[in-house]
């Protein structure tokens, strides 16, 4: 088992890194997809209700509960105050089910929204499913409240993501 992890976390790691067809498609300006997804409790969420209210931080990241993935969901659960305080709601979204969210939610005592995206349909709408896998890349989106694009960060540090989503907001918002 142990040898088996050995070799499936740099395969994880390099398969983040492969360029994805929808990636080159979504750029900064563009409208952000429209998309419904379920919540970590089970109710539904729409992307088209975010209109008008406030920014939207949209990450995605590969499994809950994994090292990285949990690093950086604690740091957006440390720093959502900061982010609030801007203006923006947080919402991380994976192709884990929606008990595995509900689970890795009530864990770490996470304070935002986790959405579940099993069909990857979401994840490669964004550009950020890795190849192959039915799973998603590491990539997060800061989204305007008109749902357009303002920011794509396909380099994401886990631990430093929510200070720098901080960052970019407020660099964001002092853009006339």
């Amino acid at each position: 088992m142990k040898k088996s992890i050995t070799v499936l976390i740099p395969l994880l790691l390099l398969l983040c890194r492969l360029p994805s067809a929808a990636a080159e498609q979504l750029q900064v300006g563009d409208s952000a997809p429209a998309f419904q997804a379920k919540t970590h409790s089970g109710g539904d969420f729409d992307l088209n209700a975010r209109r008008g209210n406030g920014w939207t931080v949209l990450y995605f990241y590969p499994k809950a509960g994994t090292p990285g993935c949990t690093a950086q969901a604690c740091a957006f659960r440390d720093a959502i105050q900061a982010i609030r305080q801007q203006g923006a709601e947080v919402y991380g979204l994976s192709t884990d089910s929606v008990t595995e969210l509900a689970n890795f939610h009530r864990e770490h005592k996470l304070s935002f929204t986790l959405l579940s995206d099993p069909d990857a349909k979401v994840t490669e709408a964004y550009g950020a499913k890795m190849p192959v896998l039915t799973m998603a890349k590491r990539w997060t989106f800061i989204i305007d409240p008109e749902l357009k694009v303002r920011r794509i960060d396909d380099d994401v540090d886990p631990a430093l993501d929510a200070q720098k989503v901080a960052a970019a907001l407020k660099q964001l918002q002092a853009k006339p």
